[in-house]
């Protein structure tokens, strides 16, 4: 039925479901179809746990790496979605702070670590969009990239790598709050 109504043929469809599958994104179940995966508080803090593990990396090589083209095209980046936070448009925000993130992972210019950061960065997305959808925008809950842009603009790794640990321990902070 997906196939007919996508105008697709069957086995791009079957390659889709098998990779959302084994991104852990939807369950199948054999001969009934598939779910959305669902969301428990032990997997959102696995999220946290996960992306704190790769990302801290990723901000650290970042530093050592990024070019000034780098810096200035993440410097508009992060001025666009710091302007967003004071929208409360959590939905805008999230592409934004997706567009930092995804710009961030371009630069370690290392591909076996964007796809591992990557798939983190979607599963985080997913739980933050879940997030605000039965509650109000929160700036304060829509956290900046200043202290992270300002380590990586000094080329401080370690300052990098400990910007992204704080920004990510400020978030799983939130969600422990909620639950």
């Amino acid at each position: 039925m997906l196939a007919a109504e996508l105008n697709l043929g069957r086995m791009p469809v079957r390659e889709a479901i098998a990779r959302l599958a084994k991104d852990r994104f939807i369950t199948v179940i054999p001969r009934r179809g598939a779910i959305v995966t669902p969301l428990t508080l032990d997997d959102v803090l696995d999220i946290f746990e996960a992306r704190e593990a790769i990302w801290c990396g990723v901000a650290y090589i970042a530093a050592t790496r990024a070019s000034a083209d780098d810096l200035a095209t993440l410097r508009g980046l992060v001025a666009t979605v710091d302007a967003v936070r004071l929208t409360s448009d959590s939905e805008q925000f999230l592409m934004d702070d997706f567009a930092v993130h995804t710009y961030l992972i371009r630069m370690v210019r290392n591909p076996l670590l964007q796809d591992a950061a990557d798939i983190l960065l979607r599963h985080s997305i997913r739980f933050w969009r879940l997030y605000w959808k039965n509650r109000p925008a929160d700036s304060e809950a829509m956290l900046s990239h200043l202290s992270l842009l300002d380590a990586l603009e000094r080329k401080d790794p370690t300052a990098a790598e400990e910007a992204m640990r704080a920004h990510l321990q400020a978030s799983r902070l939130l969600v422990k709050q909620l639950f």
